[in-house]
């Protein structure tokens, strides 16, 4: 990513805060690619916004610059980078707003370090009709250059 081009993102986890979150990014063309657990409900996101929806997260990984997440619990945020990890290049960042433990976080971010790729634990306050607006609250953790980013 240069720094006067904007960041290629993906979005994994499109439920009631992620799929809002997804709409944002892409109505400002950063928007690449969706992912979801449940395929259909990617397809469908991805149709609507005019962006890929690939089947395996390694393929979402090689898409993106930026790499949001929005799960509902600690396993799921170990599941997904374990299956982005193939994909994933020095220089990516991952940006996890999904709520879980100071310990996921901690251990997301070394594992990832050992490979380039950043990482911001960035829960969020204000829920779906935030989401919907556009009007969350972030609480970012992780180092001042991936934030800086």
């Amino acid at each position: 990513m240069s720094e006067t081009s904007s960041p290629r993102c993906a979005f994994v986890g499109l439920g009631a805060m992620g799929a809002p979150m997804a709409r944002h990014l892409a109505a400002r063309g950063m928007l690449t690619a969706v992912w979801n657990r449940t395929r259909e409900r990617a397809v469908a996101l991805a149709t609507e916004l005019g962006v890929a929806a690939p089947t395996e997260l390694t393929e979402l990984a090689a898409a993106a610059d930026v790499i949001f997440l929005c799960v509902s619990a600690d396993a799921d945020v170990h599941q997904v980078i374990a299956a982005l990890l193939p994909g994933l290049r020095a220089g990516t960042l991952v940006i996890d707003t999904s709520t879980v433990s100071a310990q996921t976080a901690r251990t997301a971010a070394a594992g990832l370090s050992q490979i380039g790729v950043g990482f911001l634990d960035a829960p969020l306050s204000g829920g779906v009709e935030g989401a919907r607006n556009g009007k969350l609250s972030v609480m970012v953790g992780g180092s001042e250059g991936d934030l800086d980013r």
